[in-house]
């Protein structure tokens, strides 16, 4: 076994404490690395922030991210491949658990992006939750902090005549206090909840407005299915570094504050989320010119998939 096999008992290397190149690494191992940094870009957390929800040193987790974790799963994997099954299959996945899981599984694991997207709109019409329906009039713009949400979004509401109503708001008057207090006392589990509470209380009471979304709302498929279900969508994309200016011009730094890559971090939020994002039903890039500008095409966009007169 090559000598960046680790202990099974822990994640520290046998021979030396120095990083073996990626050429050296087992190849399972990299992959499951890889999905770990692009699980936590997408909910939008640093590795310190995992650290400490999973009780693990960051060190740990970085050997986990490079290639360099328990040498254990590759055990399981190995009994895996002896018993013809997939990893997922052995260790209980959800989507294994019965004869007809098996058979969509196959039926669905050739298909590319565009096929899987009318498959998964179809199943949304069948089953009342996840498609993409008719036109509505509830439009929900979705994308990162400083995409600029608020300020398209109100200006938006206005030429309407619809509510505005922004998520993060009504998840505090939920909960009560603000959301950095819900997930310092409750974690974000919790919030969560809250926020797909909100969402739904949203939806059943403005049947037309326009709704701001957090930026991590999209890491809850529940959550985001229900928005795709029950509005109009709007991805607003913006470059990393206008998502950055606009943030700290606001002072909020969430959840970045306490990283000194802070950069890097938010490049691996955006990377993590842009395959839910872009599921909305229209894009509009806030960072391609002024605001004015980028206003007249998201009313534009709106109006013409409300069939709304200009």
């Amino acid at each position: 076994m090559s000598s960046n096999i680790v202990h099974i008992s822990g994640l520290t290397p046998i021979s030396s404490p120095e990083r073996v190149s990626d050429s050296e690494k087992n190849a399972f191992l990299l992959a499951l690395g890889e999905r770990v940094r692009a699980l936590r870009a997408r909910r939008g957390m640093t590795r310190k922030a995992v650290s400490v929800a999973a009780d693990v040193s960051e060190r740990h987790l970085a050997n986990l991210e490079y290639g360099e974790g328990n040498a254990s799963i590759l055990v399981l994997l190995q009994v895996a491949r002896a018993l013809q099954c997939s990893l997922a299959e052995l260790l209980g996945d959800v989507t294994t658990s019965s004869a007809e899981w098996l058979l969509l599984r196959e039926l669905l694991q050739t298909c590319g992006e565009a096929d899987l997207r009318r498959v998964r709109v179809a199943v949304g019409e069948i089953l009342s939750t996840g498609g993409a329906r008719a036109i509505s009039p509830c439009v929900a713009l979705v994308g990162l902090r400083g995409a600029g949400k608020s300020t398209l979004g109100q200006m938006l509401a206005d030429d309407l005549g619809f509510p505005f109503v922004e998520i993060g708001r009504e998840i505090e008057k939920f909960a009560g206090c603000s959301v950095s207090e819900i997930q310092a006392l409750y974690g974000q589990n919790a919030y969560r909840r809250y926020e797909r509470r909100a969402l739904e209380e949203a939806i059943q009471t403005y049947p037309e407005a326009v709704l701001a979304t957090p930026g991590g709302l999209v890491s809850d498929l529940t959550s985001f299915n229900e928005l795709l279900t029950h509005c109009t969508t709007v991805w607003l994309q913006a470059d990393p570094e206008d998502h950055m200016k606009r943030v700290q011009a606001q002072g909020d730094m969430r959840p970045m504050a306490a990283s000194k890559e802070a950069m890097q971090d938010l490049k691996g939020i955006l990377a993590g989320r842009a395959a839910l994002y872009s599921k909305a039903r229209l894009h509009i890039n806030t960072s391609a010119q002024p605001l004015e500008q980028t206003f007249v095409l998201l009313r534009q966009a709106v109006r013409e998939a409300l069939q709304l007169p200009a």
